[in-house]
């Protein structure tokens, strides 16, 4: 017969076990037995990634296995409302008695048995120098902005017999990525799956809409099969091109052009948006991307962000181009800000076409992006994945590459000038082997 004593630790060991990750995760989602240094867990969203790094965190702590943890994200926010205050993260997942003080003003949670996880931004890599760990949880390393945060955290995780890290990543082909699966095999074990494997803890509105909407696509396999895709064929901006021309400053601006790619639409959600690129020619000769402002309006609210971008950066003129109706988009921009210097572009050419030699800038090196300390997120995120989907056949993404075709304009206004003919640069690339071969970078410079 039980006894209140015995049915009290019935009690406790019922809860212990409703609890239990070990008992209700996915076997994809417990570490994998071995000796290696880092587990990448790469996957859709949804997979329960968050989940998984989070109660890796919580099983160290509980073994005495890890005493200093590093938690890195690719912003501050993220891990602050992702790791540690998200629905999966680290105080939503920790059990009675051992949850953790979260002091925010010093990034940092506390367990009553001593161990100390401390939040980091892979914005500021340099946080990174000079602290010392014995385990690590790293979640997004494929939106991080700057390897240097990885390889400063290599540095700290010193601590222990054994020091350990744990990745946990909707994939982007991005070169530190690419390097950390090349260890698969020898220190590094890779984990994949899929959206639809954690279907049963997922809303099934959600997960029909965007299988239905992405399946088959490439950022359905991207976002919900967790491929890491390759660039598409003949890409004009390689994902290593893009990851090298980020830059933290930019110096004093000798010219500043605010570019404009308007759109059929009046602004409904199912339209093309209104690509706005603000860019700039430095005083050191080279050319910097200082704002994405695309937006998806009326012609008067397009134009007044249009606008309101020429006034921030103080720009010296504003490039349109006039295909969806010269007149009425010069209207639109005059109406918004009647003294702005207008220069109305045609296209007449395909996008690739005019694409093509302001690749060849960026593979030169001749071209950054801005990417503002302390911001949110990357402001440039959404540019660079169009950028990503164009090769010399064309876009090959979900909708129209607007905010590439302002960026395009802006760069050709401020790199080539009036001069450029595309048909030109046709005719010359096409005789030639590829667009870094000797005669196109000495075309490139007299332009």
């Amino acid at each position: 017969m039980l006894t209140p004593r015995d049915g009290a630790l019935f009690g406790r060991l019922a809860e212990t076990l409703s609890s239990s990750w070990r008992l209700k995760a996915r076997p994809e989602q417990l570490p994998p037995p071995g000796d290696w240094a880092i587990w990448a867990v790469i996957a859709g969203r949804g997979y329960g990634k968050t989940r998984t790094g989070a109660e890796w965190v919580l099983e160290q702590v509980l073994l005495g296995s890890a005493s200093r943890i590093a938690l890195v994200a690719p912003t501050a926010a993220d891990a602050r409302d992702v790791m540690v205050e998200g629905e999966s993260g680290l105080l939503a997942i920790a059990p009675k008695g051992m949850r953790p003080e979260y002091e925010p003003s010093r990034r940092r949670l506390t367990w009553p048995n001593g161990a100390i996880a401390t939040t980091y931004s892979a914005d500021e890599p340099d946080r990174l120098r000079g602290p010392q760990f014995d385990a690590a949880w790293c979640d997004e390393i494929g939106a991080w902005r700057f390897p240097a945060a990885w390889d400063m955290l290599q540095f700290g995780l010193r601590l222990g017999a054994k020091p350990r890290a744990v990745v946990t990543t909707t994939p982007k082909p991005t070169r530190l990525l690419r390097e950390i699966l090349a260890r698969e095999g020898t220190d590094v074990v890779v984990t994949r799956g899929r959206t639809r494997d954690n279907a049963a803890n997922l809303a099934p509105a959600f997960l029909s809409v965007v299988t239905r909407r992405y399946d088959g696509t490439r950022l359905g396999r991207q976002e919900l099969d967790g491929e890491l895709l390759d660039d598409v064929p003949g890409a004009l901006w390689p994902f290593d091109v893009l990851d090298r021309c980020r830059v933290t400053k930019v110096p004093e601006m000798s010219r500043v052009v605010v570019a404009v790619d308007p759109s059929g639409s009046n602004g409904d959600d199912e339209g093309d948006a209104q690509g706005i690129v603000v860019a700039g020619k430095g005083v050191d000769g080279r050319a910097y991307v200082l704002a994405d402002l695309t937006c998806r309006m009326s012609p008067d609210g397009w134009g007044r962000e249009v606008a309101r971008a020429y006034d921030q950066h103080r720009a010296d003129i504003i490039v349109a181009e006039k295909n969806y109706g010269g007149a009425m988009v010069e209207h639109v921009i005059r109406t918004a800000r009647k003294s702005a210097p207008v220069k109305l572009i045609s296209a007449t050419r395909g996008k690739h076409v005019r694409a093509e030699p302001i690749s060849a800038l960026y593979e030169q090196g001749r071209v950054s992006h801005l990417a503002p300390d302390g911001a949110a997120e990357y402001p440039l995120a959404d540019l660079e994945e169009e950028l990503r989907l164009t090769n010399t056949t064309g876009y090959h993404g979900p909708g129209s590459p607007n905010r590439m075709d302002a960026l395009v304009w802006a760069l050709s206004e401020l790199m080539l000038g009036d001069s450029f003919d595309a048909e030109e640069w046709r005719r010359f690339a096409d005789g030639a082997s590829g667009f870094l071969d000797s005669l196109t970078i000495q075309r490139l410079q007299r332009m």
